[in-house]
């Protein structure tokens, strides 16, 4: 018995370091699994965000990767003094009791003040880039009303005095001329929905009653999906569009196509009826 007891202790080290072979080999395959399966540095370390497509959207995602780099310092931190403590302070012999201590001041004071500077910090960056995202200074290019209703959208280009506006059966689609600062006016006649563009890392909600203003200039060709991210009612799945940006000559012609087809003037943001149908209704 004693010569297997002895036996035993010989292998504890050995065994403790097959465990820390074992635990790299099982990061690296990690690793090697979320390479091969085409992630990137930001997609793995950050859950990152679709790429910006407006000058602003740089200021979100600036904050998201921020965020996701102080959480993995914190926890990085974490798990090493997890892992050193567990190797340093492990038990060497089956007797071994370890130093009972019934309280440590410094280090609950490290505890409380610690998380606090974290918590005081990213409130201090996310109330800075909200400052900077929300401000409208009145310069804009282009005024967009956006009617969201049940169930789907409208669009005042209300320099152009023109509309668009989608059906049951055609989401909705919003023009833009790319690099030219567009200014938001949101409202609604019936119910809160909200008006999200992922692309362009924003999204902000359509009250009744209400005008919310928000100004962003997108600088990226191409179309990109939009949606109410609000649940607003029965069909609000239904409550899908496309934000188009394309340049300038490209924008002129559309305003000109839609007024060809009789959409001049502007919807009326009061008017939507109870069964789903497009407003009616328009001011010239």
């Amino acid at each position: 018995m004693r010569l297997l007891v002895e036996a035993r202790a010989s292998k504890a080290p050995g065994t403790s370091r097959r465990r820390i072979k074992a635990a790299l080999v099982g990061a690296g395959a990690l690793a090697v699994t979320l390479t091969a399966s085409g992630c990137t540095v930001n997609e793995s370390l950050f859950l990152d965000l679709p790429d910006p497509a407006t000058e602003e959207a740089s200021i979100i995602q600036n904050l998201w990767q921020g965020s996701w780099i102080a959480a993995w310092a914190v926890g990085a931190l974490t798990w090493g003094l997890m892992l050193w403590a567990a190797v340093a302070y492990r038990r060497r012999h089956k007797d071994d009791v370890p130093e009972q201590t019934k309280y440590n001041i410094p280090i609950e004071i490290l505890y409380t003040v610690v998380p606090l500077i974290m918590i005081l910090g990213l409130f201090w960056f996310t109330a800075r880039d909200q400052s900077e995202i929300l401000a409208v200074s009145n310069d804009q290019d282009q005024t967009v009303n956006v009617v969201g209703f049940r169930w789907n959208w409208g669009f005042n280009y209300i320099d152009a005095d023109a509309y668009a506006v989608g059906s049951p059966d055609l989401p909705a689609e919003l023009v833009l001329p790319v690099n030219e600062k567009i200014r938001f006016e949101l409202t609604s006649p019936d119910v809160i929905h909200s008006f999200w563009v992922p692309a362009f890392l924003f999204k902000m909600d359509v009250i009744p009653g209400k005008t919310n203003v928000f100004e962003l200039t997108p600088n990226k060709l191409g179309t990109f999906a939009g949606k109410c991210a609000e649940l607003c009612g029965v069909d609000h799945s239904r409550m899908l569009f496309n934000v188009r940006v394309v340049e300038r000559a490209e924008f002129d012609q559309y305003i000109a196509d839609l007024k060809a087809r009789g959409q001049s003037g502007l919807l009326d943001t009061g008017i939507s009826n109870d069964a789903g149908q497009m407003p009616d209704e328009r001011t010239t």
